[in-house]
């Protein structure tokens, strides 16, 4: 008979060649000390040679005295777990899972073991290949059975789940352990993160840790892949295409080396590549989880940003020099207004908190800004309702005199970020506050007392980023709402003193810092990444680049030049940003999770 057409959990065991008794007889003359038969069945255990039958005969058997397999028999357990059960018939695995079901039942200290064998077959293992006891070849599994394979785990670990409730507390530990080092493959770093996914569609229970997990390494990635660095390797790889197609004009008939440059949909950058799977990766898993059939699911969306905003909290928000990360609550916000304005609403609630940590408070001003100005899914009356927060709390901070110690950013740092949010917002989305009414939209920007903010004594032009003080000031001049180059001027003239008190007298030193220059949604660099996030983005507008040009030609401003775009390119604050997005596909956990969440 077929082994595949057999019921093996109904059947008795097959005949196959075997050394010593059964399981039961070699565990019954262990207890009276023969250790013979026990040897030789661990030895048999290891035999990279065995069959389908003899490993779901040997399955059944230990079914059996499932009870018996206490502490003393741990190294007979670890020699089961290492089985190379997964890429084999249905049957072996049917079995394999039942085996594993009655074994965490029944004996719960063979838990974690358990657990750590399933997710250690994650991410693809390694194939050597060997000639002449030389290593020729050592690349990672392209087996085309590896999805049959990670499903077969995720059935078990469903299995283990029913049988063992508390098993998410012992998991987590164990996700944070397997987590494949962040210098490997994009392909293993992948499939990890795709197989952590799909287990909190089953285990929802633990969804926002095993968010905190990714997004933690996520991170790591993003702030080794600075943008400088990621333009630097895209312009490098770009110089090496074009010297590449010059050579092949000459070379027609020779073949292409094999080291050639990367193609249009990947990041040059190893670590940029690695980042932008994951990226996708994510952004899919978004999307998925929020959508049912293609319609949005308000309730899952709610929680699922729940989870995320406290990621954000946690771990995004502290995190000074990431570039990336961050485009995940911009994708989230994008699928309902109340998301974003939600978002806006908790990061308005950080900034004006004074038990906060000053960090916290200009960083949630900058995602504040940055969010009001970049986000195309941001109506002009969230806009105008979030800069008449802003604004009420710049003139409040100024009106209760709050004047000494003036540009000191250790003292007034969140009144400086809170500004050049201000700012930053009004530079990209004043052309929308004044379409439609002209009039009235003037009037609007004017009853904001910008005047007020440019001339007082705390001098926010003065700390700001050059280059938004420049772009400010032009459209403030266009439309004569405030004149700001006299200012401008008297400051890189002069450096201001901040005047200290303390027990031994005053002192006067010169601080010459301007604001941090950290705007976390400065253009997407990811190539696939930036495919799911251009069709949401506010770019730079080429009215914009004209009216700054003429201000840098009547102020003089050198910081100016090379700030400005050129057509319809992409231009971001932080210097030498730029355009980068490329085709590429975005995959997404398979469907038949979806059922379990």
């Amino acid at each position: 008979m077929d082994i595949e057409s057999r019921d093996f959990l109904n059947s008795p065991p097959l005949k196959t060649v075997r050394f010593g008794g059964s399981v039961l007889e070699t565990l019954s003359k262990y207890t009276q000390g023969d250790m013979s038969d026990y040897e030789l069945l661990k030895y048999q255990l290891t035999d990279p040679n065995i069959k389908d039958a003899q490993i779901i005969t040997w399955l059944q058997e230990f079914r059996n005295c499932v009870s018996q397999l206490t502490k003393e028999h741990e190294q007979l357990i670890y020699s089961i777990l290492r089985l190379p059960w997964l890429g084999r018939s249905q049957a072996v695995a049917d079995e394999y899972m039942s085996f594993l079901s009655n074994l965490v039942s029944a004996q719960t200290l063979y838990l974690c073991a358990c657990l750590n064998m399933l997710v250690s077959h994650f991410t693809p293992k390694r194939v050597t290949i060997s000639e002449g006891g030389v290593d020729i070849s050592d690349s990672e599994d392209e087996d085309d059975d590896l999805p049959r394979m990670f499903q077969h785990c995720h059935q078990a670990l469903q299995l283990i789940t029913k049988y063992v409730p508390c098993t998410s507390q012992f998991l987590l530990p164990i996700l944070q352990d397997n987590f494949p080092f962040v210098q490997k493959s994009s392909r293993t770093l992948e499939c990890y993160v795709h197989n952590l996914l799909r287990m909190s569609l089953y285990i929802p229970s633990i969804r926002a840790d095993v968010l905190e997990i990714i997004v933690g390494q996520m991170l790591k990635l993003d702030v080794g892949a600075s943008r400088s660095d990621m333009e630097e390797a895209e312009g490098n790889a770009a110089s090496s295409r074009d010297s590449s197609a010059e050579e092949a004009v000459f070379e027609m008939d020779e073949d292409l080396p094999s080291d050639q440059p990367c193609s249009l949909g990947t990041m040059a950058h190893p670590v940029a590549e690695r980042l932008d799977a994951l990226m996708s990766v994510m952004l899919a898993y978004i999307k998925d989880v929020c959508h049912v059939d293609g319609t949005l699911h308000m309730d899952r969306t709610k929680e699922l940003y729940r989870d995320f905003l406290k990621v954000f909290d946690k771990l995004i928000l502290p995190t000074h020099a990431c570039s990336h990360t961050q485009y995940l609550l911009f994708y989230l916000c994008s699928f309902k207004l109340t998301l974003a304005e939600a978002f806006l609403d908790h990061l308005w609630r950080i900034l004006q908190n004074p038990t906060q940590p000053a960090v916290l408070r200009q960083a949630a001003a900058g995602y504040m800004g940055s969010l009001l100005a970049r986000a195309k899914f941001i109506p002009v009356l969230t806009v105008r309702a979030c800069l008449d927060l802003l604004i009420s709390w710049i003139h409040g901070y100024m009106d209760r005199g709050a004047g000494q110690d003036c540009c000191d950013l250790n003292i007034h740092g969140a009144f400086y970020a809170a500004c050049q949010a201000v700012f930053y917002t009004l530079i990209f989305r004043h052309t929308a506050i004044l379409a439609g009414n002209m009039k009235k939209g003037v009037e609007y920007l004017e009853s904001l007392n910008l005047e007020k903010i440019v001339m007082c004594q705390l001098n926010p032009l003065k700390v700001c980023l050059p280059v938004v003080t420049s772009m400010f000031a032009a459209i403030t001049r266009k439309y004569q709402l405030v004149f700001c180059y006299t200012i401008m001027e008297r400051n890189k003239r002069q450096w201001l003193p901040v005047v200290r008190s303390s027990a031994g007298g005053h002192s006067v030193s010169t601080n010459t810092n301007t604001l941090d220059t950290f705007f976390p949604f400065d253009p997407c660099l990811l190539k696939r990444t930036a495919q799911m996030i251009s069709p949401l983005y506010q770019v730079w507008e080429s009215d914009h680049s004209q009216l700054i040009q003429q201000a840098s030609r009547e102020g003089d401003y050198d910081f100016l030049q090379g700030e400005t775009t050129q057509g319809d390119g992409i231009t971001g604050m932080t210097p030498k940003s730029w355009d980068s997005c490329g085709p590429c596909s975005v995959g997404s956990p398979p469907v038949c999770f979806q059922k379990h969440f």
